[in-house]
């Protein structure tokens, strides 16, 4: 891709209303505009980086056997009435009628109507276990929206639910969710832990989140320094008589492996266990071998939008983002300097960009006419992992300059030696 021909919207200056790194920087570097509060324009660059996220959760979930559907956004309210939750969820369900007066509202989630889906779908036992899964918009009228699309009314998220014939099931089904997430966030390169967590307005019984670990985190999370043990800092302060969270640093881990240390964590996945909550709220009723039967069911979340601005927040410095490579928008940056002056840069540019693309290099090649430091500025807040830069003095060098996102300065490579590199 060409910068020219991009639509970049890249700015200079944080906006006044962006409290954390990940929003000011989601800004500047072109990914989101905001469109009123809680609700954002994608943009080229962020879509690229949102449509990365989604593929690698896509991936873990096919590869998991789980099938892929697309549900309405928007759903009758008859159904929110039925499970009881349109009273709990209150102001944040987004309520409207039709030109017939029928009521409707904007789904936070889609627990409802995947179990009314099912009524019609699922009849025999034979059918189980099987999981569907969407990524998909949603809406939460948040009271006060924060953060950009960390905290938004508007955010897109990745849910999934399981059906078994019983717990035995549920539990296998659950189990295997849970490794999908692993791969998913192993895939996504960022820090993460999975802690206990309260199953809240979704109901059910056993539920664990997933959090990226960031120093903005609302959460603050305890974890072992030897082994996979993970809670909130404050569920485990209270299970010790009130401590302070702060005081738990460095204390023995309560699995007996290691000590505890403390960091903020970022909630960007949710997995319950339902049980027949809906199943029987709803009735859904499956032909077992002997009975009918209320399947129990599993419900999976990941909000794709809010992983973005997670990974932000995890992987930011004072000149901009510094993405994973699996998240990054291109993994190459090909700057031009002072082309205009010298037909030979021009050139070099055009045959090492066709080299990268023949050889499937996502590039973004920096052929604007702007001054230098405008072009490294905005491949830096953008956060591309490689840039290479061509002009006059690599020219006549013979050699071709290479930078890091993370490093200070460049180095200059070989022209037999720069495909190798790159694909490295």
């Amino acid at each position: 891709m060409k910068a020219s021909q991009l639509i970049l919207g890249t700015q200079r200056e944080n906006p006044a209303d962006a409290e954390i790194a990940s929003h000011q920087l989601m800004i500047r570097a072109g990914l989101i505009r905001q469109v009123s509060s809680g609700i954002y324009n994608w943009l080229p660059i962020g879509k690229k980086v949102l449509h990365k996220v989604e593929n690698i959760i896509r991936n873990g979930m096919d590869s998991s056997g789980a099938q892929e559907i697309l549900m309405p956004m928007v759903q009758p309210a008859s159904l929110w009435e039925k499970s009881g939750r349109i009273d709990q969820y209150g102001q944040e369900l987004l309520i409207f009628f039709d030109r017939h007066e029928n009521k409707f509202c904007l789904g936070p989630t889609h627990e409802e109507i995947i179990t009314d889906l099912c009524k019609n779908l699922l009849t025999s036992y034979k059918q189980l276990p099987v999981t569907l899964y969407q990524i998909q918009t949603k809406f939460r009228d948040e009271i006060r929206p924060r953060f950009g699309v960390m905290r938004s009314r508007e955010f897109i998220m990745k849910d999934a639910y399981s059906f078994d014939l019983n717990k035995t099931g549920l539990d296998e089904s659950y189990s295997l969710m849970k490794e999908a997430y692993i791969k998913i966030f192993k895939n996504l390169g960022l820090d993460y832990r999975i802690v206990k967590a309260d199953s809240g307005a979704i109901g059910g019984s056993d539920s664990e989140e997933f959090h990226v670990l960031a120093d903005s985190g609302e959460d603050l999370l305890a974890f072992s320094d030897k082994s996979d043990y993970a809670i909130n800092a404050e569920l485990l302060t209270e299970l010790q008589e009130g401590q302070d969270p702060l005081s738990l640093e460095g204390k023995p881990s309560p699995d007996g492996k290691g000590v505890l240390k403390l960091k903020k964590g970022i909630e960007v996945g949710h997995i319950f266990k339902l049980g027949t909550k809906y199943s029987e709220v709803l009735n859904l009723r499956i032909q077992g071998e002997d009975q009918d039967i209320y399947p129990e069911m599993g419900c999976y979340g990941i909000g794709a939008s809010r992983i973005v601005a997670a990974a932000i927040e995890q992987n930011h410095d004072e000149k901009g983002i510094v993405w994973p490579e699996s998240l990054a928008p291109f993994k190459v940056a090909l700057v031009e300097v002072n082309s205009k002056n010298n037909q030979k840069v021009k050139e070099k540019c055009e045959e090492i960009y066709a080299l990268l693309r023949e050889n499937n290099v996502d590039t973004l090649w920096d052929d604007r006419d702007k001054r230098p430091g405008v072009k490294f500025a905005d491949m830096e807040v953008i956060g591309i992992p490689l840039t290479i830069i061509i002009g006059e003095r690599t020219i006549e060098s013979g050699h071709i300059e290479i930078k890091k996102r993370q490093d200070e300065k460049p180095e200059l490579v070989s022209h037999q030696d720069l495909l190798s590199i790159i694909l490295s």
